[in-house]
């Protein structure tokens, strides 16, 4: 009895929510939830008046209504890195980006500049890069971590238009969204069902998961599309057949804005969809963007958002990278999809550096296509911010993240007993005393014992992982009999282990054991990158360990690095330089690194036969350049051997002044360091 009184109450309360937020949309034209959270949250009432229908009532709102890298390739090095563009979500959004965007343009310039816009559709597939040599195909790649993607290129020619062959002879490297149909996706999924395979929750699914099959065979009767949409980087081998000389343009020869771009695609022999315009203001941005948000599902590809670039190629170059996106560009996403969900648990992640991330186990919902059980609560102070509880009916979106964000409770869905969560003084996977701590100057909390035996086991899974060292298996379950046993206690007892050692231990014969050995031997060999991943030093992870690498090349460059010469590194922040600079300078630290020295072989970034003409020497930029961006000018010198320093001192050799210098110009003069303009710094280059 005291079960149904519980479940009669929860859906007369249900009854009541929905009735509330009925009459706010259609009687007072106000929304206070999504069209999708209402629609969860109706169909959460139906399927508890279907289940007790003892319930039932002629006056409920439901009467209304009747009754959504993989290992097996070969990994690739992208010549051109390939970068994601950041998010806007409002109008509001796109008016600050915009300004921020002049702000930049402005910068150095005496006049007003009119800046366009191009403006694309985003298509919702798999991102596909495309090399061509001498017009013919050579390659077929996913954009996989930006540096390294799979190689795809056998899929990749079953594309009937992807073209095999250009109309010109030109070595060019192109990017595009390999896609597919919606009536394609039912009829796989339909053959998938017949043969009780699980079906595809999305058509982007089916596109990343076609383009990955191992035979191409089965790749080919996917009927998969794709539009191209941008140049990464093009080299003629005639220099008299004009770029743009196809059709119209007779007398140019170069690609000078992204709508020409687009153009000379097209002539090239590519697919690009129709569905662009160049527009002058953000008036017009925004026109383009209701328009395709309402007629999204007119096409039989998924769209997601539009897509605006500034139009100038010129100008696209001088604005440049941030350290995961491109400046010219962003990403104008259609409104997030939302639904409604219980929140069944708060439990906590604990990271390999001991950082502690709660996340709410919630029932199981499907949004976007995906099935989620889980969303982020990032820290106590967004715990406390919402005020979720356990037991909590939530909204959740997700707005192309894996896991989805909590937007905010349903308080009149609460129960009467509910209780605010509190964060606990101490969580059991810390290992150790258990206790936790706040991270002195953030929100996040770290367990108090780094050197626990749980958060060491964490680091060495890490370690081992295909990510670092991939030493194929020694997965978790390995890594812990082995710590348990006593046989390793550090990463560098790894390299020390013998075949003797493991014999003895269960799950180990003599085959597994000379495996083990094996692949302990060949992993011996590592990249500065992934050797700087391995470590798990704070804020350094796969990315920033890359950037670190090209811009030291080796490990002992980056060991005896100063703080503020490592923060000068483009794509380097603060917190990075601080956390490798101190990490490196721990005694505990310095030392396990040169016992890991003793086994194992860093490989430096290849250094050129011949020194570049720049090699010794010292530059400092200063003001804004106009003919390439700062970040540009930087890999320019470090092209050809020379250093970058954020400081002038009598140690300098050259500082590059362009508009507006800063206090370096002047520092500059008064040591009498030889300073460059623009002009004679791009001659310097080209000498």
């Amino acid at each position: 009895m005291l079960k149904e009184k519980k479940i009669k109450e929860k859906i007369e309360n249900l009854r009541k929510v929905v009735e509330y937020h009925s009459e706010m949309y259609h009687e007072k034209d106000t929304a206070e939830i999504s069209d999708e959270a209402y629609d969860s949250l109706m169909k959460k009432l139906v399927e508890l008046e279907e289940k007790y229908p003892q319930f039932k009532s002629s006056l409920s709102p439901s009467q209304r209504i009747g009754s959504k890298v993989l290992d097996e390739f070969k990994k690739t090095k992208h010549v051109v890195k390939q970068w994601s563009f950041d998010n806007i979500f409002n109008f509001e959004e796109l008016k600050k980006w915009d300004e921020k965007i002049k702000r930049f343009i402005q910068k150095g310039t005496k006049n007003n500049f009119k800046v366009e816009y191009l403006c694309e559709l985003k298509i919702d597939g798999l991102k596909i890069v495309l090399t061509y040599k001498k017009g013919i195909l050579k390659t077929g790649a996913t954009r996989g971590d930006g540096i390294l993607g799979e190689d795809v290129t056998q899929n990749i020619k079953t594309i009937k238009n992807i073209p095999l062959k250009l109309k010109l002879p030109i070595n060019i490297i192109v990017v595009g969204e390999c896609w597919l149909s919606e009536k394609e996706l039912e009829r796989i999924n339909k053959e998938r069902k017949k043969k009780d395979e699980p079906i595809f929750a999305n058509s982007r699914n089916a596109a990343a998961g076609s383009i990955r099959q191992l035979d191409s065979k089965i790749v080919a009767k996917r009927n998969l599309n794709f539009f191209t949409y941008d140049v990464d980087s093009i080299k003629q081998e005639n220099k008299k057949v004009p770029l743009l000389g196809i059709s119209r343009r007779e007398t140019k020869n170069q690609v000078e804005t992204q709508e020409e771009e687009l153009e000379f695609l097209k002539e090239l022999g590519f697919n690009v969809n129709p569905n662009f315009k160049l527009c002058k203001n953000i008036n017009e941005i925004e026109d383009f963007y209701k328009k395709w948000s309402k007629e999204k599902h007119t096409q039989d590809y998924g769209i997601d958002g539009i897509v605006l670039k500034i139009n100038n190629n010129q100008t696209q170059k001088a604005l440049g990278y941030t350290a995961k996106s491109p400046r010219f560009g962003v990403a104008y996403k259609f409104p997030a999809t939302q639904t409604t969900t219980l929140v069944k648990d708060i439990i906590f992640q604990i990271g390999r550096t001991g950082v502690i991330t709660p996340v709410a186990v919630l029932e199981p919902v499907r949004i976007a296509g995906s099935l989620v059980s889980r969303a982020t609560l990032h820290n106590e102070d967004e715990i406390k911010r919402l005020d979720v509880r356990i037991g909590d009916t939530i909204i959740i979106q997700k707005a192309g993240d894996v896991i989805p964000d909590i937007i905010s409770v349903v308080l009149d869905l609460r129960k009467k007993d509910s209780k605010p969560f509190i964060f606990p003084p101490k969580i059991s996977g810390c290992g150790g005393d258990e206790k936790i701590e706040k991270i002195p100057g953030q929100v996040a909390y770290r367990c108090t014992d780094k050197n626990s035996f749980s958060l060491l086991s964490k680091k060495i899974h890490y370690f081992v992982s295909k990510k670092c060292f991939n030493i194929d298996g020694m997965g978790p379950q390995i890594v812990d009999l082995l710590m348990e046993n006593g046989l390793i206690n550090s990463f560098d007892d790894i390299f020390k282990l013998r075949k003797e050692d493991l014999l003895n231990l269960p799950r180990f014969a003599e085959k597994s054991v000379d495996n083990l050995i094996e692949a302990i031997k060949k992993a011996k060999k590592i990249t500065v990158a992934r050797f700087l991943t391995s470590l798990s030093i704070d804020f350094i992870g796969e990315e920033t360990a890359n950037v670190l690498a090209q811009g030291f090349g080796s490990l002992n460059k980056i060991i005896k690095t100063k703080k503020e010469d490592l923060q000068n590194i483009y794509g380097i922040g603060e917190k990075s330089a601080e956390s490798i600079y101190e990490w490196f300078k721990n005694k505990n630290n310095f030392e396990l690194v040169q016992r890991l020295l003793e086994y194992v072989e860093v490989e430096n970034l290849k250094v050129k036969k011949v020194q570049g003409k720049f090699a010794g020497k010292i530059f400092v930029l200063t003001g804004s350049l106009s003919a390439m961006s700062r970040d540009d000018a930087k890999a320019k010198i470090r092209e050809l051997d020379g250093d970058i320093s954020s400081s002038v001192s009598k140690n300098t050799n050259y500082v590059v002044a362009g508009a507006d210098p800063g206090s370096k110009y002047d520092k500059a003069k008064e040591l009498k360091i030889k300073i460059l303009s623009e002009k004679e710094f791009l001659k310097l280059l080209k000498t």
